[in-house]
């Protein structure tokens, strides 16, 4: 019996995996907190861990732990990132870094542990809002060039003009005119700026989440305050147009992938390990010296997919089911 319950609990924190280990250790806290309001954290602390029975005080352990081993995973992959770094800098090479995908696929989180110990002087996040007035009677692209690196720069974009073939179309955004033009012209423009014997390096990166973990993320955000300002407008119409985001993206890796400009799709249901493959994909983009000989740098194929590659999986889907699923 008691093997049968604690195999139990360990397959329900497997499920809750996604939700953090922090949400995982707040669920177990509010059990007991109302018991035992303390004037400061400290002595909170102590006293809750007095009242903890112990299958919760485990699972706490658990979750602390899980955290703790995730992060040292990654601390291996972020100095390679730093090697990386200085390469490009010593070079004068550009990278610019493509982070596309649905909402709450965990973009945001992927780039922020990616830059966590880079040099700040040598990395640009760039996340845009709506264009203005005037960017709007502009090319498209332009805006998104005007952030474009230096020499030895990293910018990493948070959503970027493939704005125009995903959320723009779905949500009426631009015209149906605007939309053909961008996915006929898009490939040339990227050929262009890489052009420049060799100089920018651009990695396009699409993070797929699956429905459900999508609906239980926006759940969260709308019940945390610090995170409700991460709810917009495409959010919250996002699980409604699940199946017109589908077709898009369907079409964008049909038009725009290539063998110069590939994309690569991040599974990104588990956050830890979406953000461990992303690395991998990013350092795989860079010959740099003193890259590690016991790291492993192969990325996982149960979570990074090559475009052409999905676009199989997406059509053997659309066979079977009548649509895609991813």
């Amino acid at each position: 019996m008691e093997s049968a319950e604690r195999n139990e609990n360990e397959c329900k924190m497997l499920e809750n995996r996604g939700a953090g280990s922090t949400a995982q250790i707040r669920e177990v806290v509010q059990k007991v907190e109302s018991k035992t309001k303390c004037a400061t954290p400290g002595k909170q602390a102590r006293k809750v861990l007095r009242v903890l029975k112990k299958k919760d005080k485990e699972e706490i352990v658990q979750a602390v732990l899980e955290k703790y081993y995730n992060s040292e995973e990654l601390k291996p992959y972020q100095a390679e990132l730093i090697k990386m770094q200085r390469h490009l800098e010593r070079t004068g090479k550009k990278m610019v870094i493509l982070f596309d995908g649905r909402d709450a696929s965990g973009k945001g989180g992927t780039i922020r542990r990616v830059t966590r110990y880079m040099n700040e002087k040598r990395y640009h996040t760039v996340a845009l809002g709506k264009p203005n007035e005037q960017q709007k009677t502009e090319l498209h692209i332009k805006r998104y060039i005007e952030h474009f690196p230096h020499a030895g720069e990293i910018v990493l974009f948070d959503r970027s003009w493939y704005n125009r073939a995903l959320v723009e179309p779905v949500m009426g955004f631009c015209t149906q005119n605007q939309y053909k033009r961008f996915l006929k012209k898009v490939i040339t423009y990227e050929q262009n700026f890489l052009e420049d014997n060799g100089k920018t390096i651009l990695v396009k990166l699409y993070f797929s989440v699956s429905k459900e973990e999508q609906a239980r993320r926006f759940e969260r955000r709308k019940n945390d305050p610090l995170r409700q300002w991460k709810l917009s407008e495409v959010d919250l119409q996002a699980q409604d147009l699940w199946d017109e985001f589908t077709e898009k993206k369907y079409t964008l890796l049909k038009k725009t992938h290539s063998k110069k400009t590939p994309w690569y799709i991040i599974r990104s249901d588990d956050k830890h390990l979406a953000r461990r493959e992303t690395m991998k994909v990013i350092l795989n983009a860079v010959k740099y010296r003193g890259r590690s000989k016991k790291l492993d740098f192969t990325p996982d194929p149960k979570i990074v997919i090559p475009g052409d590659k999905e676009l199989i999986i997406m059509r053997g889907q659309l066979k079977k089911y009548g649509k895609s699923l991813a």
